[in-house]
């Protein structure tokens, strides 16, 4: 996390978009299951090279003319679980009401305005994430709004998506994508830029999250779910960074990205003040480098490539200052490179290094005719890409001069961030005509059931149940909620105990190796009722779960049998107390009452949960008073 910044001064300006698959049995234009393939499942290859398209207004997206900087070849795995639609070989169908019931669910959920109809646009997407080269997209519902500690936030659009295709490897020319996950349906909700610090950017994706999941018919897990984060400072300019999917790096995401805007505009304001220049020469430097001691030189050399530099008049010492941890201005000028296929760029305030001597940096300088306080930044490539690459140094060294650029950025697993493409434009969107519009009567949006939100449903269960805070909060957005409610109800068992049963134990099982898939609902509410029954001490709960997942085809009784689990009498457990104190005599007289738990341990252990713990408390507490009497 960067230093601490003053986010009102500094005129933070923050929404986020939420996109969360839905667990609907199809996918949103076909029939094909939503379930994720092993790759080595794949029993088809075929591949595609994609181009931009222009709107219907003649025009194209400036976002995908980047993305053909380089012509890349893109394979894509398919299976028995996918049709002839994710291969864009077929029309898509219409669109899934599943989908479209679960959607409207939230928006409603999001008190947003429902639109009267469902219409479905084309969004052009050419890296490859889509066979057809575009992502299908239907508007929903819009005006709505969310409660948070600061205010309220509103939620501006919420949208049906397909999911993109998984990406398996990248070769550099070449990109191997996965079918599987092409077409599941999403939704995508837009908040508006009401968010005023990062921490409250994580509060909102939190409470956006706890919506979605309390309809119960969210998918689960990593990948499951992404935010994408818009961000602006004052001065500054809206930048989207994609693809955060663990919720506690929000928070760092928003104030790294507030820091690096707040870090250019002052490298900008120095810029100026040195009344630096950014020219548009591209100069040929391969003969500097004939002996080139540099393995990334002498590699590029020996494939017939060349050394090609730029000058970057009133840059030194600015180049290599620091944006946002671990990265610099001068990562920001190798991301725009690397768009047009090379490795990376050198640049001067990190030379003489990587093999470049000093003798070559001054060559250099000359060639360019750089002086003292000036910089320059060089590539070894093929010369089609060396000539690309210095082009996109050059502009992103002009948009320095400007302050920050508008642009798309990827999120990174430590919370920084990298150059990915433009900001889209208008130009992206298109009638979709292949998939009919879908009428939303109001009548169906009313009949709808809603659930009851996880945050509400907590504070019922404390208050109803008497958990504490911890173990409501995990009941009410646990999938067994509504199973814990009825076996409290019905086995009249305690609800802590069932908490326990239901989501404590078996997380500790997963940890072991046990394969608890096989505690299924019904499975559960056989244990708890054996437990309810006095037929098992709740001690021996774990080993029981344990034996049941191990052998499926046992009742409860079965594997308490099998596992050495059936209880014992009040008089077996008094002879094991007694034989356990007498042996201990010396250790309870130096003691005294202090005594009762260590030996409580013992005595459970030497039981293997074939009692009750308040029995075996009672009956050792008669034990020691007896011998410390005497």
């Amino acid at each position: 996390m960067p230093e601490s910044l003053d986010y009102a001064s500094l005129g933070l300006v923050c929404g986020i978009e939420i996109h969360q698959q839905l667990d609907t049995a199809a996918k949103l234009f076909c029939g094909c299951p939503t379930r994720i393939r092993e790759v080595e499942e794949s029993d088809h290859q075929f591949f595609r090279y994609l181009r931009p398209a222009r709107s219907e207004l003649g025009e194209i997206d400036r976002a995908a003319l980047e993305e053909v900087l380089v012509t890349r070849k893109f394979i894509y795995n398919s299976y028995d679980t996918t049709c002839l639609v994710e291969a864009d070989e077929e029309p898509p169908s219409e669109l899934n009401p599943e989908a479209l019931e679960i959607g409207l669910v939230v928006s409603r959920l999001l008190s947003m305005k429902i639109a009267d109809e469902v219409h479905t646009m084309r969004k052009i997407v050419i890296d490859g994430s889509n066979t057809s080269g575009f992502q299908r997209t239907a508007y929903l519902a819009s005006h709505g709004s969310i409660d948070t500690s600061c205010g309220r936030v509103g939620v501006e659009t919420i949208c049906l998506e397909e999911e993109a295709a998984r990406i398996v490897e990248d070769r550099g020319d070449e990109v191997v994508y996965s079918l599987d996950r092409l077409g599941i349906p999403l939704v995508e909700i837009c908040t508006s830029p009401d968010i005023v610090s990062p921490s409250h950017a994580r509060e909102v994706a939190g409470r956006l999250g706890m919506i979605l999941r309390s309809t119960g018919r969210v998918k689960r897990g990593l990948g499951t779910i992404r935010q994408d984060v818009n961000v602006s400072i004052r001065d500054g300019a809206r930048v989207e960074i994609k693809g955060v999917q663990d919720l506690n790096l929000i928070e760092t995401i928003v104030a790294v990205e507030a820091s690096r805007q707040h870090n250019l505009l002052k490298i900008r304001d120095e810029l100026l003040r040195r009344r630096a220049r950014v020219g548009d020469r591209v100069a040929d430097l391969t003969g500097i480098f004939g002996s080139a001691e540099s393995k990334v030189v002498r590699a590029a050399l020996r494939k017939g490539g060349v050394v090609l530099g730029v000058k970057l008049l009133g840059f030194a010492g600015l180049i290599g200052m620091e944006i946002q941890p671990g990265r610099r201005l001068g990562s920001e000028l190798s991301d725009r490179a690397k768009r047009a296929g090379v490795g990376g760029i050198f640049h001067s305030d990190e030379l003489p290094a990587y093999g470049i001597t000093r003798d070559e940096v001054e060559a250099v300088r000359a060639e360019l005719g750089a002086g003292e306080g000036d910089g320059f930044a060089m590539v070894a490539a093929p010369l089609d890409r060396a000539e690309a690459a210095m082009k996109a140094v050059l502009e992103r060294a002009a948009e320095a001069l400007v302050g920050v650029p508008e642009e798309t950025r990827r999120a990174l697993p430590e919370g920084t961030s990298e150059y990915m493409r433009p900001l889209p434009g208008s130009a992206r969107m298109y009638p979709e005509t292949d998939v009919p519009p879908v009428v939303v009567a109001p009548e169906y949006v009313a009949s709808l059931a809603l659930p009851e939100l996880f945050d509400r449903k907590a504070v019922r269960l404390e208050e109803e149940y008497g958990l504490n805070r911890e173990f409501a909060g995990l009941m009410a957005s646990s999938p067994s909620c509504q199973l814990f409610e009825e076996a409290v109800r019905s086995l009249s068992l305690q609800p802590a105990l069932v908490v326990r049963t239901l989501e404590m134990i078996p997380r500790e099982l997963a940890r072991e190796g046990v394969p608890i898939s096989n505690l299924t609902e019904d499975r559960f509410m056989e244990a708890l009722s054996l437990i309810a029954g006095e037929g098992l001490a709740k001690e021996g709960t774990p080993k029981l779960l344990e034996a049941m997942a191990v052998r499926p085809d046992l009742s409860a009784a079965e594997a308490a049998r099998a596992a050495g689990l059936l209880g014992v009498g009040q008089g077996e457990v008094e002879a094991v107390v007694a034989a356990i104190v007498a042996d201990r005599e010396e250790f309870v007289r130096e003691r005294g009452e202090a005594a009762l738990g260590p030996l409580m341990g013992l005595v459970m252990k030497e039981l293997r949960g074939k009692a009750d713990g308040a029995l075996v408390s009672s009956a050792l507490r008669r034990e020691l008073d007896r011998l410390l009497a005497g």
